[in-house]
């Protein structure tokens, strides 16, 4: 399993069209994905999952994949969210 935090930094926090990218990233990977945030965990392929947990500026974030490809996915994850000013 592999773990990583994120802090969200765009003003209007994870919404639709980040959400929409994030969940095409973590579609591309066999392993388990999930968005953590607020003791709330969901999968990170679902759409509606991500958009329930309405994740919004200076929140504290975690990803966790598990599986043959985590270490990738999770990766694939923190450049998508860097590279779209989401979180640091």
């Amino acid at each position: 399993m592999v773990e990583k935090q994120f802090k969200v930094t765009a003003e209007t926090g994870i919404h639709a069209r980040p959400a929409t990218l994030l969940v095409q990233t973590a579609s591309k990977f066999d392993s388990d994905v999930h968005l953590e945030y607020k003791e709330k965990k969901v999968n990170l392929k679902s759409i509606m999952g991500v958009m329930s947990l309405g994740v919004g500026q200076g929140a504290d974030i975690k990803i966790i994949a598990e599986g043959n490809d985590e270490a990738e996915a999770v990766k694939a994850l923190e450049d998508t969210l860097t590279k779209e000013g989401l979180a640091e």
